[in-house]
C-alpha cells in the first residue's frame, strides 16, 4: 500500500513554507499567492503553533471584516493542526482528512517536520497511481506485458 512518503517524493516542490505568529494576515497571503499554496504553517522556532489557510482567510478575515494589515496569523490560525507520520497509508490519510474536513495536513517524522501533503498532492498520486495500473492492465490484455 502507498504511504504518505510516497506521495512526499512525488511532489515537484519539497519543503513546508512557515511563517511567524505575528506576520500580518496580508503578508502571508501574498506569500501564498506568490508560492502558489493554499497553507502555511505558523512555528517560532521549532514549535508547531498552528496552521494558516485559505478558509481561514475566508471565514476569520473577510467575512469578519477584519484588517488584513493589520491582523495577525496568530489570531485567525488554525490552532488544532492534524499531522500525520510518513509511514502512514495513504487512503488512511484521505480518510482522516475528510473526517476532520481538513484539506492540508503536516508530515512528521523522527527528526520533525519533513513536509505537508494537501488533498490535491493526494488525488495528483492516486491519479498517477490509477493511470500505471491501466497501462499494465492494457499491455496485459494485449499480450505485452
Amino acid at each position: 500500500m502507498p504511504t504518505v512518503k510516497d506521495v512526499l517524493a512525488s511532489k515537484k516542490s519539497l519543503g513546508v513554507i512557515t511563517v511567524l505568529p505575528d506576520c500580518s494576515v496580508r503578508d502571508a497571503c501574498r506569500l501564498m499567492r506568490d508560492r502558489r499554496i493554499g497553507a502555511l504553517l505558523v512555528s517560532d522556532g521549532d514549535e508547531l503553533e498552528g496552521i494558516f489557510t485559505e478558509r481561514d482567510v475566508m471565514n476569520l478575515v473577510v467575512a469578519e471584516e477584519r484588517d488584513p494589515a493589520t491582523t495577525r496569523v496568530s489570531e485567525v490560525m488554525t490552532r488544532k493542526v492534524v499531522v500525520v507520520r510518513p509511514e502512514r497509508r495513504v487512503d488512511e490519510v484521505e480518510a482522516i482528512m475528510r473526517q476532520e474536513r481538513v484539506r492540508h495536513v503536516p508530515v512528521v517524522g523522527e527528526k520533525g517536520l519533513i513536509g505537508m501533503i494537501s488533498i490535491g498532492d493526494v488525488n495528483a498520486f492516486n491519479a498517477a497511481e490509477d493511470h500505471q495500473t491501466v497501462e499494465y492492465l492494457t499491455q496485459y490484455i494485449q499480450g505485452r506485458a
